[in-house]
């Protein structure tokens, strides 16, 4: 099984083989993770994703990485046409952007806390979906070895902290 870690800092600063950034349909990287990667890797990743919009929410693409130490950035539409998250929304974006790492062989690959920013997506509820999704599509991604929540503050660390001992719990059979 894959290792899978929680991590508090900034995702651009990690070296993987591909990070995710929540996305909206056309694809711009103004706010959020999304601005900050574009902002640490250049505008190349951001030229790079508009070439493939409009892209629906729930489905993911790959761009090369600009300048930061990984080699795919995965954009995972997580945010509808109103730049809002719902539950079907983000567990679509997710699976959609493990199928983009197993494409391209990904070996390492890094979520923020998707759909809880400009999404006003709940954090709870939206780290259960992203760690419940992630673990039920690790045994259809044999290259992933590795995974990294990449959150930034207490609360979003604490959340995903939560949400993986309730799966570790749940699939070891043991109630909390």
């Amino acid at each position: 099984m894959a290792r899978i870690e929680i991590w508090n800092g900034d995702i651009c600063d990690l070296e993987v083989d591909a990070i995710v950034t929540p996305a909206n349909g056309s694809l711009w990287m103004s706010t959020g993770v999304a601005g900050a990667i574009k902002r640490a890797g250049g505008d190349s990743i951001e030229f790079a994703a508009i070439r493939q919009a409009p892209v629906e929410p729930g489905s993911a693409v790959v761009t090369p990485a600009g300048t930061l130490a990984v080699r795919a950035v995965i954009h995972a539409v997580s945010l509808d046409r109103d730049r809002r998250t719902t539950a079907a929304t983000l567990e679509a974006a997710v699976r959609s952007a493990m199928a983009r790492a197993r494409e391209i062989g990904a070996t390492s690959i890094a979520f923020p806390a998707l759909g809880s920013g400009v999404g006003g997506f709940p954090l709870d509820e939206g780290a259960r979906i992203t760690v419940m999704t992630v673990r039920d599509e690790l045994p259809a991604s044999p290259t992933v070895a590795h995974v990294v929540f990449a959150l930034r503050g207490a609360a979003a660390y604490q959340a995903f902290s939560q949400a993986l001992q309730e799966a570790t719990a749940m699939s070891s059979g043991v109630s909390q």
